[in-house]
């Protein structure tokens, strides 16, 4: 079954395993599908005053509105409700028609930044400008008595990775506990790992501090500079292949993959093309939790709409099957007052090397010129954290029960010998001081 791939490699050691992690899956996707109808009614007649049961099935058909049937009642995704004034064009002119429109917050500080690191790279002739410097405090508290008291609580912190060209001077500065351990480079996802003993009635707080300067990177490139590929290299092989789960060339991908770079052969050129339909088809909206979908860009295709790492599973693959070399990678859009968690990708030119292109920012919407319009195909702003340079690979040290998130790793993880402790039992927060 595709829910035994969750174990991030680890084949289950008995049926016992694998029906636990089948509850376990129904577990997250009952927290994930809270809300009762009426309750998405109220928010919907903010804009639809008189919705009717018709629109309502009519949206759930379309997907517009996610519901599930469990235990016999209809229930509907926690935010099902502002999603489908993102997804449903209908609904989301009524909002615009009430509201207007206005740019969110990275928007308001990219509108700004973008031209400037245009500019900045075609007067310096280098990839990498205006450096951010970021002090950062991470902490991730545990709700008390979620572990029994005296026992162990094991914890994996997102930490600036530092084998990254664009991600420079990382400098750790202290943390809640005396004894801790980094990740190697090696490790696809960067850690600070700590463990506490869980004291009755109280939270157990893991905290960390840390430095790092973020550059901004963007390519002027011209589809004259890629060379062709080189396609018997291990990099080609590695990058263009298949992977488990969430990278699967399904008929519906190789069909969509031929179609969108029928007739073109320039790998810039392909990719263009697999951005912007990506842009103009999937509007972003609130994402179900990761460990709960079987094969990500299916999904996408299939509900019309994708968050950021969505989008970017998409974009990979149909870059891979299109032969261009393409990974994960994420951590955090960092602007101001507008940081989150946040999911990009990196794609290969023979030429040029790997170059980063966020399909969720796409084609900015303030965007004046042609650099600006596809500055997210081949660049990126100076306003992020780097923590992982792909999805779904081990933890250092190793996490001994399925993750609470099975794909990224971005907020955090949390065990004790009585197993994972899910984001319900738990919340992070991230506090940042610009340095510049």
């Amino acid at each position: 079954m595709a829910g035994v791939l969750f174990f991030l490699g680890c084949a289950p050691k008995s049926t016992v395993m694998v029906d636990g992690w089948k509850q376990e899956r129904m577990n997250r996707i009952q927290l994930d599908f809270c809300v009762s109808e009426p309750q998405v009614k109220e928010y919907i007649r903010r804009y639809i005053p008189s919705v009717t049961d018709k629109q309502m099935r009519d949206w759930e058909k379309s997907n517009a509105l996610e519901c599930r049937m469990i235990d016999g009642k209809r229930y509907y995704f926690r935010n099902a409700g502002p999603n489908l004034f993102r997804i449903d064009s209908v609904a989301r002119s009524l909002k615009v028609a009430q509201e207007g429109i206005e740019l969110n917050g990275y928007d308001k500080v990219n509108q700004e930044h973008l031209p400037r690191v245009i500019a900045a790279v075609k007067q310096t002739g280098e990839c990498r400008v205006m450096p951010k410097r970021m002090r950062v405090t991470y902490t991730l508290t545990v709700e008390p008595d979620a572990v029994p008291d005296g026992k162990l609580v094991r914890c994996w912190l997102p930490y600036p990775r530092t084998d990254e060209d664009r991600q420079q001077q990382v400098r750790f500065l202290s943390a809640s506990e005396k004894k801790q351990s980094f990740s190697p480079p090696s490790c696809m996802h960067s850690t600070l790992y700590m463990e506490q003993i869980a004291v009755k009635d109280k939270p157990t707080i893991f905290s960390e501090s840390f430095e790092y300067t973020s550059f901004a990177e963007w390519h002027n490139l011209k589809p004259a500079d890629i060379l062709p590929y080189d396609t018997e290299s291990a990099l080609y092989k590695e990058y263009t292949a298949e992977r488990e789960t969430h990278i699967r060339f399904s008929p519906r991908i190789r069909q969509l993959a031929a179609e969108l770079t029928k007739g073109e052969t320039n790998p810039l050129l392909k990719a263009t093309r697999i951005f912007a339909w990506i842009h103009h088809s999937f509007p972003w909206a609130s994402a179900r939790e990761y460990s709960t979908l079987d094969n990500i860009p299916e999904y996408v295709l299939d509900n019309h709409h994708g968050d950021c790492g969505q989008v970017s599973l998409l974009f990979i693959t149909l870059c891979r099957y299109s032969g261009i070399p393409a990974h994960f990678q994420s951590g955090f859009m960092m602007h101001p007052n507008a940081w989150n968690l946040h999911d990009w990708a990196e794609i290969y030119f023979e030429g040029v090397g790997w170059v980063p292109v966020d399909p969720s920012f796409g084609i900015p919407s303030f965007a004046q010129t042609d650099d600006e319009r596809m500055f997210f195909l081949g660049g990126i702003d100076s306003w992020r954290m780097i923590v992982n340079e792909d999805y779904s690979r081990p933890l250092v040290p190793e996490k001994k029960f399925p993750r609470s998130e099975t794909v990224d790793f971005q907020r955090g993880e949390v065990e004790w010998e009585g197993g994972n402790l899910y984001f319900n039992k738990w919340k992070y927060q991230m506090d940042i001081e610009y340095l510049e």
